[in-house]
């Protein structure tokens, strides 16, 4: 997913949020003292995964907010990326496993390395990827595109990428006969047909602006379908956030953005559609290993 960049927080904003970051600490490793685990045959609870895993990751925001203090690494935005990757292990592995949880993670940084390498091809400044658990992530676009066009390469280009990585993870998981590799690619493979659904901020939503406004609407209408079918809460949030997306473009359009030659659009077209029915077809492959079973 592509997302613009926003402000850096205040002197003031980042001391509120170390302090509140502080006090999940705190109270992360107090609980399980308070209350007292009950183990389970594995010897563990999911209350204790939990509050380590949330232990570990209000650290992890902790030591992010102070990085240009200590100077950990020469570039704080490669810091964030090496960070919320590891928070958002931390919490997946909490439902799934440490091994589903890193490879998951890795797969969707394979997706977001797509849309970087486009946007330096076309030279278009880009900020780093920042993960969100439960969310995926996102790299901040720097700069404009020059046309439609070029923003539709931009973003086929992550779920081309995560694709590829997918069907590769499948393939390994069938002629190595590993549940754990079919459960990656198998996500994997949904997590890149959900990014494809025509209705920005996804990737799906920025690809079809290069077709003319009548596929605006055709696409925001199969969101709405896709909404009903799936029942994601999270693409409930992506229409409500597309539709004003799709309403500010159509009332201020920019001039000679959209203005693309008939062959630009058919190769988009071509390639666009290619990629989900590939994505459609290798759907069922893995479909009976989930990350739980994967475990």
């Amino acid at each position: 997913m592509i997302e613009p960049s926003e402000a850096e927080p205040s002197e003031a904003e980042r001391r509120a949020r170390e302090a509140e970051n502080l006090r999940a600490v705190f109270d992360s490793l107090r609980e399980p003292k308070l209350h007292g685990p009950k183990p389970d045959d594995g010897g563990r609870s999911s209350h204790t995964g939990r509050a380590a895993a949330g232990a570990a990751g209000a650290g992890l925001l902790f030591i992010l907010g102070k990085a240009k203090f200590f100077g950990l690494l020469a570039g704080l935005v490669k810091f964030k990326t090496l960070a919320t990757m590891l928070l958002s292990i931390g919490v997946y592995a909490v439902e799934w496993g440490w091994l589903f949880a890193a490879g998951f993670v890795l797969l969707i940084f394979v997706h977001e390395m797509g849309h970087a390498v486009a946007m330096r091809l076309e030279g278009i400044p880009a900020g780093a990827p920042v993960f969100i658990p439960f969310v995926g992530a996102f790299i901040a676009m720097q700069g404009r595109p020059r046309d439609a066009a070029v923003e539709a390469r931009v973003a086929m280009a992550g779920p081309v990428a995560g694709s590829l990585a997918a069907w590769a993870v499948l393939w390994a998981g069938v002629e190595l006969n590993q549940p754990l590799l079919r459960a990656l690619g198998h996500t994997a493979v949904l997590i890149n047909l959900f990014n494809l659904v025509p209705v920005s901020p996804l990737d799906g939503g920025r690809v079809v602006m290069a077709f003319t406004r009548t596929y605006w609407v055709i696409g925001y209408g199969v969101g709405i379908v896709a909404l009903l079918a799936t029942r994601s809460p999270l693409l409930l949030i992506v229409l409500l956030v597309g539709l004003w997306s799709l309403v500010q473009r159509w009332r201020h359009p920019e001039p000679g953005y959209e203005a693309l030659t008939p062959r630009q659009r058919r190769l988009i077209a071509v390639a666009y559609a290619a990629l989900i029915l590939g994505l459609v077809a290798t759907m069922s492959v893995g479909a009976a290993e989930g990350p739980a079973l994967a475990q």
